[in-house]
Order: C-alpha cells, then structure tokens, then sequence
C-alpha cells in the first residue's frame, strides 16, 4: 500500500503541514528504487533538487534503513517520510517486525557490507528505535542544509 504525497497547502492563515509520505510492505519484494524515489520526489516538492546533497544524503538514508529492515526482518514493513514545514529537516521512519535494535558493527575496511548504519549515523543528527507490537521502528532526523554542498 502507498499514500500519495501529501501537499502543504493550506488555507490562508494557518500554519503550512508538513509534506508527507508513507508506504507500507508484506513481504520483501518491495523495491528499493521505490524508497528512494519516494524521498527525491517529496523532497523536490519541498525544494531540494536531486542533484543536491540534502536529496542525495536523504536517498541514501532511507536505502541504507527499508534495505536492512528488507535483509533482517521477515514480514510487513513501512516507510513514512516528512519533511518539515519550512523543509530544514526530514523525518525518516521504518518499521520493521523484528525485534531486534540494528547494531553497529566495528569497522572493518576489508568487510563488504555492513557499512550502512555508519553512514546513516554520520548523516543524521538523531537516531532512536523504538519496540512496537512484535518489531520496531527506527526513526532517523536527517537535517536539509542549504541547497548545493
């Protein structure tokens, strides 16, 4: 299931909403191109081109985050974005049905893979995970500096 993009417009006077976005998954053939598509598409709706770096680091989130929960997680999954009202900063949440918190794993240069939490760490400025029902939900603020960097 997808929900469509979800407009800031308001009416005069009130506050602008957050653009939001969400999809959910049952089984792990949900693509990965999908997420990222996702994130650029509402992120150039909030004015972050794709080629700049806040559309670009906010991809690899996201990837790094519905590709683990893919990986390590057996069932339903779902990916819900927002972007603040005046797009400084997206929240990135993925809820996945297992129970287990992602770890860190040490560095290892020679190691393929398990990089990605690394990256997700280094580029967001808070990141928690929290238990629900029989899995969790990883919430990752990820800030939109500037345009080009």
């Amino acid at each position: 299931m997808v929900t469509p993009l979800k407009n800031r417009a308001s009416d005069e006077g009130q506050p602008a909403a957050p653009l939001q976005y969400r999809a959910a998954w049952d089984t792990a053939e949900t693509p990965i191109a999908q997420a990222r598509t996702a994130v650029r598409t509402l992120l150039a709706e909030a004015g972050h081109a794709p080629e700049h770096r806040p559309s670009q680091d906010a991809q690899l989130v996201v990837s790094e985050l519905v590709t683990n929960a893919l990986r390590h997680a057996p069932g339903p999954g779902a990916l819900a974005l927002e972007v603040n009202p005046d797009a400084t900063r997206l929240r990135i949440t993925v809820s996945d049905s297992s129970p287990r918190p992602p770890r860190l794993r040490p560095h290892d240069a020679r190691r393929v893979g398990g990089h990605g939490l690394h990256l997700v760490t280094r580029l967001c400025d808070r990141l928690h995970t929290t238990a629900q029902g029989g899995g969790k939900q990883i919430v990752a603020h990820l800030p939109l500096h500037g345009g080009e960097r």
